[in-house]
């Protein structure tokens, strides 16, 4: 009996980190969907999946195991492998603009994971993944702006209102994907609990 609930354990851990692994992968593709969609790329500025997928790993591995999911991706490219958007990576992009949505992305995914936890409702799936939506924008954007006041050196003209009007290409499709991601997450998790596999 022992050993048999030992291998439980030894399993159950095996499949989290496959969880973990997938999502941080697919943190790298979302983060170089242009690479694959060119058309994705508006003013100059790249059209991620990041937020999406960061969403998604909280909804469907939870709090816990989506913020360290999330958290592994963080430490690959700052390892220095080209996962972050363009293939950037390295150390030095701790000091990049954008690298505050990187960090919000960790949180995103464990507040949405905790919501969900307390209220695995469809309507809490979708309400969790706007204000996962909600959460990335507003802390990332406003690091942006801190970065480029303070280390980053601002282009000129630059105000905190302009940081916001870079932002307002990729709302629209954020928003559609995060209502998109709960409906998803919901179904993908109603599949795993009912094989025994969450």
């Amino acid at each position: 009996m022992e050993t048999g609930t030992v291998n439980s354990r030894v399993k159950m851990k095996t499949v989290d980190l496959v969880y973990c692994g997938i999502f941080a992968t697919l943190m790298m593709i979302g983060a170089n969907i242009t690479s694959f969609a060119p058309f994705m790329v508006v003013g100059g500025v790249p059209i991620t999946l990041q937020v999406f997928f960061a969403i998604l790993a909280g909804l469907i591995l939870g709090s816990k195991l989506g913020s360290i999911s999330i958290t592994v991706y963080m430490l690959i490219g700052l390892a220095g492998a080209p996962v972050f958007a363009r293939f950037s990576g390295g150390f030095s992009q701790i000091l990049s603009p954008t690298f505050g949505f990187i960090v919000t992305f960790i949180f995103v995914a464990y507040v949405v994971g905790k919501m969900v936890e307390k209220n695995p409702s469809k309507k809490m799936y979708i309400v969790s993944a706007l204000t996962g939506t909600v959460i990335s924008y507003l802390i990332g954007t406003n690091w942006m702006y801190i970065a480029y006041m303070f280390w980053f050196g601002a282009p000129d003209g630059f105000s905190y209102s302009m940081a916001w009007l870079w932002m307002m290409p990729p709302l629209p499709k954020d928003i559609i994907l995060a209502v998109f991601a709960g409906v998803f997450g919901y179904r993908v998790q109603k599949i795993l609990k009912a094989g025994n596999l969450r």
